[in-house]
């Protein structure tokens, strides 16, 4: 059996970096090899950024194991809702190996967040919550505004995730800050993806928002084009403060980096497994 602990890629050598420390961390728990595999992006980035390894992307990890015999995969994904990546991209990858190698079985473990079983987004509130309350300890905000803020999604299941997420967390935060909104960073065009809106940049014009203190809660597992340092989420909060010297923000970490997301992850690898 290969075990490969999937996101989505980036450009960014943190990304593969927080990806790798993820799966040796969940192998250590889990008593199993676990491989890190992004599915786009990842295997243009210099290797000398890599500590020297090169990222291997999953259709080639896949490839390497079937040439050697391997034909049993456990796919474990490393996305927080339902995303299009694993619904729709990987099975179509899947179907072109299938159709080099033969037959092969895949199965994968569940999504970080899953609707039927409430824990889950139980445990993805105190994560957050645990962000925030750090965020406003260290900078000694009183009642700042929250904007929960993801990279945004074609599929409206995953902004119900993140809204779903933003309305516990409100709850959770009860008295700790002055108002918490969801927000994307970006969407497709037409009215049928109105649905991510507000977008982060749209949220920053209106009045109760363009004022400080303003605490961006991050939900992202691994830096990226948007949650990296000095990425798009840094980029428009700067821009905002040009328009408006009152402005103030502040960032929580990235839930990803968090010590709990792994105990999470080895549910799933121990849960019930979907057919690919």
């Amino acid at each position: 059996m290969r075990y490969l602990l999937v996101d989505n890629g980036s450009l960014r050598p943190e990304s593969v970096l927080n990806l790798r420390r993820i799966a040796r961390e969940l192998g250590s728990r889990t008593g199993k090899e676990i491989f890190p595999a992004s599915l786009l992006h990842s295997s243009k980035i210099d290797a000398a950024q890599l500590d020297g390894e090169p990222a291997v992307n999953l259709e080639r990890q896949m490839r390497l194991s079937l040439e050697a015999g391997e034909r049993d995969f456990t796919i474990i994904p490393f996305f927080i809702g339902p995303t299009g990546a694993i619904i729709d991209y990987l099975p179509q990858r899947l179907a072109s190996l299938r159709k080099r190698f033969g037959g092969f079985n895949v199965k994968r473990t569940s999504f970080l967040y899953a609707g039927d079983e409430p824990a889950n987004a139980a445990n993805l509130t105190a994560i957050l919550k645990q962000r925030v309350e750090e965020t406003i300890v260290s900078n000694s905000l009183i009642k700042p505004r929250v904007i929960l803020v993801d990279h945004g999604s074609p599929l409206e299941s995953v902004t119900q995730v993140r809204n779903t997420l933003a309305a516990r967390l409100k709850l959770e935060l009860e008295g700790q800050v002055e108002d918490l909104k969801p927000a994307s960073m970006e969407r497709r065009e037409g009215e049928a993806y109105a649905f991510n809106e507000p977008l982060l940049e749209n949220l920053l014009r209106m009045d109760d928002w363009s004022r400080g203190p303003v605490l961006i809660a991050m939900l992202f597992l691994s830096p990226g084009r948007h949650a990296g340092p000095d990425g798009d989420v840094y980029r428009i909060c700067k821009e905002a403060k040009a328009v408006n010297p009152r402005f103030e923000f502040y960032t929580t970490a990235l839930i990803g980096t968090h010590p709990l997301v792994l105990p999470l992850l080895e549910k799933r690898l121990a849960g019930s497994l979907l057919d690919l």
